[in-house]
């Protein structure tokens, strides 16, 4: 027996290509139930060939070249369960979405898909703080330049203000400590988003504790420089680059 294989099947012989696209085409606009609705078909079928369109769509762009990437994670269901998307920051699109979990063996499945030439353009990777991520490029990417987002470095600049101001109160004694006591909202938010008290204890608190004074100020002068925005210069980069994720 021979099966005559047509070109314009597509790979559910019941349905055309052309059908297939017009499906695909309706579901970029529309959610898989109502044009389950609309073409009278299982829900099942029309994500099996929405997923055949999205398939051709990514063969007619093939593997992308990007020179900026942008790493993220997503909760894929509840729980602790990730998946890493990396997009070209360039063209404004995701590039990437895999692994199974936000782990460092996961994200050099991005770089095994992309290839080491391809790898070789990146020259700038905008991520947080996470360690995975951090040591996967190194080790790809190692000539790249790293911008942090600006919610990771502030959350990090939080916690050592937040030090300083324990042990402070762990140093003082007595009548010293009532600067300090209750405190800490106000170290920790910004000047401007302070009540009138607010900012009357922060002048109090500074004047009478030149540690936290200093820790507040360099704080401050970080929130209030490029964005709050940090970029680190990879070994291989002659510059540091700098922009908002």
């Amino acid at each position: 027996m021979k099966q005559e294989r047509l070109k314009w099947l597509a790979d559910n012989p019941f349905y055309t290509k052309r059908f297939f696209f017009w499906v695909g085409r309706r579901c970029r606009v529309s959610t898989i139930r109502d044009v389950a609705r609309e073409t009278h078909l299982d829900w099942k079928t029309i994500k099996a060939l929405e997923k055949q369109y999205m398939e051709a769509q990514l063969r007619r762009v093939g593997t992308p070249g990007p020179q900026i990437i942008g790493i993220d994670e997503i909760s894929v269901r509840r729980g602790h369960t990730y998946r890493i998307i990396v997009s070209d920051l360039l063209r404004g699109r995701p590039i990437w979405f895999g692994g199974k979990d936000r782990s460092e063996e996961s994200m050099n499945l991005f770089f095994d898909w992309l290839g080491e030439k391809k790898s070789r353009r990146i020259r700038l990777v905008v991520m947080d703080m996470w360690k995975p991520f951090r040591k996967a490029c190194a080790a790809h990417v190692p000539g790249a330049a790293t911008l942090y987002d600006k919610f990771h470095a502030l959350r990090h600049l939080g916690e050592a203000m937040d030090k300083v101001r324990r042990s402070e109160y762990a140093r003082l004694k007595g009548a010293d400590r009532k600067f300090i006591k209750g405190q800490r909202y106000t170290l920790l938010s910004h000047r401007e988003n302070l009540s009138l008290d607010g900012k009357k204890a922060l002048r109090a608190l500074l004047k009478a504790n030149k540690r936290l004074q200093t820790a507040y100020l360099l704080k401050e002068s970080f929130s209030a420089s490029s964005g709050s925005t940090a970029a680190k210069p990879g070994p291989g980069s002659s510059s540091t680059t700098g922009a908002h994720p």
